[in-house]
Order: structure tokens, then sequence, then C-alpha cells
């Protein structure tokens, strides 16, 4: 089963993972019935969450149900908890959309809910983020989440998030980062898929994030903080919704929200 997970999540393009995901996902949802964990997005439990990754496999870490991850489930339960995403009124860019948050922002009187990504099925603007179609300051929160990690200039891509940001507003940018790197590392001379699986991580990333992503942030404009979020949680909340990446590669643990 993880084999087969494994060679379908590297085979398929992206683009239609996600639009046969949820349907897969759902039909396999029998098998792990139970109350062992539980997913905050969309409140639905099982015995288990499935396994998932495109190279290494990683048990309990997919929702059958809305098909959040560890890093989808700490990032809700962060808005939820240390910002006021769902009381004030806000106007929203999500930037490839997770399935997961679609509904659950959509759903939300207070906020006027922008999707947008070159890809992905479910965004309804189709935008290459390096030149974004919107005027100066026209959003008070940006969400942009494993994206970076795939795009030619990171830089110019977040000075163009930080340009449609209003004054005061600010957002989550998630990446895919490896704590043992002191400096991010990109070459543009390894354009193969499998030298970059090799180099990056996965066959369409052209950067592994290290430590200093936070100041890369800061060189597209933002001001930075970063929340270790996870480790103020009750240890029991963290095994209840399966937070807890515990690979080389750090998917989630560290929140890395932005401001202007």
């Amino acid at each position: 089963m993880k084999y087969l997970i494994s060679q379908f999540l590297r085979l398929v393009p992206r683009k239609y993972l996600q639009l046969f995901s949820l349907l897969a996902a759902k039909s396999l949802s029998v098998f792990y019935l139970g109350n062992r964990v539980e997913c905050p997005v969309c409140n639905h439990h099982y015995r288990n969450f499935l396994p998932y990754g495109r190279v290494t496999i990683r048990k309990n870490a997919l929702c059958p149900h809305c098909l959040s991850l560890e890093r989808h489930r700490l990032m809700y339960m962060y808005l939820k908890e240390k910002t006021g995403f769902f009381e004030a009124p806000v106007r929203l860019l999500h930037i490839a959309p997770e399935l997961c948050f679609l509904k659950k922002f959509e759903s939300q009187p207070t906020i006027e809910y922008i999707t947008a990504d070159l890809e992905s099925p479910w965004a309804k603007v189709k935008m290459d983020v390096h030149n974004i179609p919107f005027e100066d300051d026209s959003f008070d929160v940006i969400i942009c989440n494993h994206l970076l990690e795939h795009v030619e200039n990171d830089i110019r891509a977040m000075a163009e998030m930080y340009r449609v940001m209003k004054p005061g507003g600010w957002g989550i940018m998630q990446v895919p980062l490896n704590p043992e790197r002191e400096t991010t590392y990109e070459d543009k001379t390894i354009t193969g898929p499998l030298e970059r699986e090799k180099h990056f991580g996965q066959k369409d990333h052209v950067r592994e994030y290290g430590r200093d992503y936070p100041e890369r942030l800061r060189m597209g404009g933002f001001s930075v903080e970063v929340d270790d979020y996870i480790k103020t949680l009750d240890p029991v909340l963290v095994q209840r919704h399966a937070l807890k990446f515990g690979g080389h590669i750090n998917f989630g643990d560290m929140i890395f929200k932005v401001q202007k």
C-alpha cells in the first residue's frame, strides 16, 4: 500500500492529483474507522489517518475526509487560537489553495475569499505568482503554503505578495524546510526531475530551504515572526490531531507569519 501511494504521488502531475485524491481517500476511509485521531479542520475522526508522501511515506498523515496533512491541521489551529482570522472582516488571497480549507474559508461570512494559482483546479484566478494581477495594497491576509519551493524566483514572488498586501496586513507562508541547512540550497543548472528529487527532495522543487528562510522573506519586504507553535500545545492534542511530522524535513512545525 505504501509503495503504491508513493508511486502514484510521484508520477501523477500535481494539477491532476488534487482532482482524484479526494475520491480515492474517501474510498479508503472505511478501512480507518475509529476514534484515535481527529481532524480539527473537518472534525472527522479515524483509527488513524492515511499514509502520505511522495518520496518517504509518512504514517498517520492524510485526513481521508478533507485531505488535511499535519501542516494544515497545525496551521488551522494556529489561525483559530492566535489570530483574529475568523472574527474580523478580511479580504483573503489564498495562493495554491488547499482543498481542506476551501469550504471552511468560503463559508465564513467575514472573509472575502479569492483563490489563485497557475495550475490548481480549485483556483478562481489563474496567475503567475511572479506577476500577481492585483493592485497594490489589495489584501488583508495572504496564505501561500508550499509553493515558493516550486517557483523560479522566490524573492520576486515574495515581493509581489508584499506589494498586494495592505499596510498592516499579514500572511502565513509555509515551505518544506531542512533545519540542518544553514542556507537555502538552489542550483539552476539542476533541471532534470530525478536530479531535482535527489537534490531538493521532490522532482518539481527548485530549491531546498534552510534556516535562512525568514531572511529570504525579509528580502521580499516582510517583517517575519517565527512561532514554534506546536511546542505550546498539550502533547495529548498533538497526538490526537497527528500534528507532528517526525522526519528530516520540517513540513510545518514552525509557523512563518509575515507582516507588512
